[in-house]
């Protein structure tokens, strides 16, 4: 994985943060100046959360766009058209936190379904479940966070995707994984 420095990191959470704040107060924002990094496609994923709580999470799994351009949809889409949740308010914005997670291309597990646990790395490994037509994705952070083992992940995965837990077992569902460089920031807005 191409890895993004720490001044990257957080151009791309100040760039997410002026992206959802002009989006809520339904202003244009001004051009911003990224590095010639953010050029690159990249998959991206911004997350808002508030007290530990999920708020938004939308993001690109694949690199289909340069990173800039994903980071911008990414940021709008977590802020007002996450469909789990109704559009955030610019009240709101001071009590939010937010991540941006910069992904690698997500890697199909080729070992026997019943192996699959043994090849995930908590902590490092994002997961995509695909089956039936129906996918689903979690990123690296949320098996920590959740203190999830290997076949847990893969179930909640599942479960994200709209499939039984336990279609991971089976050779026909598809799992993926990916890697993540997390970049935080702890109420940019104030």
């Amino acid at each position: 994985m191409n890895l993004l420095s720490e001044t990257d990191g957080e151009t791309a959470v100040s760039a997410a943060v002026s992206f959802i704040s002009g989006a809520v107060a339904g202003k244009n924002v001004q051009n911003i100046v990224f590095p010639e990094s953010f050029s690159e496609p990249r998959g991206v994923f911004v997350t808002l959360t508030e007290n530990g709580d999920l708020r938004g999470c939308i993001g690109y799994p694949y690199p289909v766009l340069p990173l800039k351009a994903a980071l911008k949809d990414a940021a709008y889409q977590a802020a007002l058209a996450d469909p789990r949740f109704y559009p955030v308010q610019e009240e709101e914005l001071p009590f939010l936190d937010i991540e941006v997670t910069v992904l690698s291309l997500p890697e199909k597990l080729t070992v026997p379904a019943n192996l699959r646990p043994s090849v995930i790395e908590i902590g490092k490994h994002g997961l995509i479940a695909e089956s039936h037509g129906m996918h689903g994705l979690l990123l690296p952070q949320v098996a920590s966070d959740w203190g999830w083992d290997p076949a847990e992940f893969l179930d909640q995965t599942c479960i994200k995707a709209g499939l039984p837990k336990n279609e991971w077992q089976k050779d026909s569902c598809t799992i993926s994984v990916f890697e993540g460089q997390i970049f935080r920031g702890v109420h940019p807005w104030q």
